[in-house]
């Protein structure tokens, strides 16, 4: 290594805006909040409450169902005419991509660039869940689906098309490239949003991921050695941990 490589300052990336939603916190102050407090944002519901939500009482009465989740407030809703989407095509827009694209603009505004003035080389990592909202409410309806049309519904349901769809949302004309790595989806992203900062494929990245289990108000079975906490409780970095807890949030 060369003394003039040696004082030359590594290339650096800076995080100047971020837009999360998670259970319990609506922004990122108050999911700082909780960090820092160890607020347990998890949802437990009675028996009455999951039978009400239509829960297979065969499924209530088996002792190893966990009654718990963490649950995103307020996903249902959307500021559809901002974003230039008729009343008919929000609703068969899955939540996942709708809330995806308010945090994208909720995270420019918090870095202070409007995208309709610096989208040129801005790009988009993305990723998604699976797209429980089509299976649970937009496939049983055929005749939503028709009046609809097919291509309608598969931009908006498809999780292919989170990243381009924000972009083109936005006016955002760097990269958009779609990631899906499972768990690691978001910081997959966020891997990919730097390097194609460093190689100067993009000159601001927005990068992250979003899953929304719908209906939220569901438990889960808890699996003897498997991932999921037997009690409804994640107690990272504990001994006492002994899995964790699903939920549902955008970063």
């Amino acid at each position: 290594m060369s003394e003039e490589s040696m004082d030359r300052e590594p290339e650096a990336i800076a995080i100047i805006g971020i837009s999360c939603r998670f259970p319990g916190a609506a922004n990122l102050e108050q999911f700082w909040h909780n960090l820092r407090n160890g607020v347990e944002s998890i949802t437990f519901w009675s028996e009455v409450e999951l039978a009400a939500a239509g829960v297979d009482p065969a499924i209530l009465a088996n002792p190893r169902y966990v009654r718990a989740r963490g649950c995103l407030e307020g996903y249902d809703l959307f500021a559809a005419p901002f974003f230039g989407f008729t009343p008919s095509e929000a609703a068969i827009t899955d939540p996942q991509h709708r809330l995806f694209l308010e945090c994208a603009w909720e995270a420019l505004e918090h870095a202070g660039y409007d995208p309709l003035r610096s989208g040129e080389g801005t790009g988009v990592f993305a990723g998604a869940g699976l797209n429980t909202y089509a299976l649970r409410n937009l496939l049983s309806n055929p005749e939503l689906l028709a009046r609809e049309g097919e291509y309608r519904f598969l931009i908006g349901n498809d999780k292919d098309f989170v990243a381009t769809r924000t972009s083109y949302k936005l006016d955002l004309r760097g990269p958009s490239l779609n990631i899906s790595t499972a768990c690691s989806t978001s910081l997959v992203a966020v891997h990919y949003a730097a390097n194609a900062l460093l190689s100067y494929q993009c000159d601001l990245a927005l990068a992250g991921a979003v899953s929304i289990y719908n209906p939220q108000n569901q438990g889960y079975l808890h699996e003897p050695g498997g991932i999921l906490s037997p009690d409804g409780h994640c107690r990272p970095f504990a001994a006492e941990a002994a899995g964790t807890v699903g939920g549902a949030g955008v970063g």
